[in-house]
């Protein structure tokens, strides 16, 4: 049987009614985000599930989410070499957050570092209870980069981003629930996934215009004046209305 790392594929993907669902797949390695998975998981955005889906679930599956990117990857490499990376396998994460479905995380275990990159990319995040989230990279001389930084501070303020970046805690998901970085969280030693699910499917079922304008507007009123926030606000509902049969 070809394993993942034998040179199989690092994220498998299906369709369950008009729900695509994402998988990280390198279990042996705590499912840590390298290169080859970034490909992989770019691919699967990319492919006919995914574009024919009305809502998107990405799971790790029941043992863990991401223990974090394989850092190990890029050590040593030149700044040019670096910024290459970014412009190929380090982009999906912006592709994540780009996608104009509604997209969920489900996230069991350890959701750490380029992990929780990636969960933060998504529009909702459903956890167990004994997740356990955090930002390591400092302690490795790096810091989180693949737009972690800008969307941690967007949810939790400058002040609070700079405790998890720098201090580096380990938090349950309850502690990272009271701090806005969760929609919601499960039991303990409870699967996320069947609730990340029934979450998908009832955002599937809403107009689908809307939820794409609203969730991009959400995202530009953050880092507007106020001006430019109210007439995105209006723009897109005036697009919207337009759009609307009644």
């Amino acid at each position: 049987m070809t394993t993942p790392e034998a040179g199989g594929r690092l994220v498998d993907v299906s369709l369950e009614g008009e729900v695509a669902v994402v998988t990280l797949r390198r279990p042996e390695k705590l499912n840590a985000i390298s290169v080859a998975m970034e490909r992989d998981l770019r691919d699967a955005l990319a492919g006919p599930e995914v574009g024919s889906s009305r809502a998107v679930v990405v799971t790790g599956g029941e043992r863990v989410f991401s223990s974090g990117a394989d850092v190990t990857e890029l050590a040593g490499r030149s700044p040019a070499s670096v910024m290459a990376y970014y412009r190929d396998s380090g982009g999906v994460y912006e592709a994540v957050a780009d996608l104009p479905q509604p997209t969920v995380s489900a996230i069991s275990g350890y959701c750490l570092g380029g992990g929780l990159e990636l969960a933060l990319a998504t529009d909702f995040r459903v956890a167990a209870a004994d997740a356990i989230f955090g930002f390591p990279e400092v302690g490795s001389g790096i810091i989180p980069s693949s737009g972690g930084l800008l969307r941690l501070v967007r949810m939790v303020g400058t002040a609070r981003a700079r405790e998890l970046v720098i201090s580096r805690p380990r938090l349950d998901a309850p502690s990272a629930a009271g701090l806005g970085l969760l929609t919601e969280v499960v039991a303990a030693s409870t699967s996320p996934l069947p609730r990340a699910m029934a979450l998908a499917h009832q955002l599937a079922e809403l107009p689908a215009l809307a939820v794409e304008l609203a969730c991009r507007a959400i995202d530009a009123v953050s880092e507007s004046s106020r001006g430019a926030a109210l007439l995105v606000e209006r723009l897109a509902y005036a697009a919207l209305a337009g759009d609307h049969q009644p």
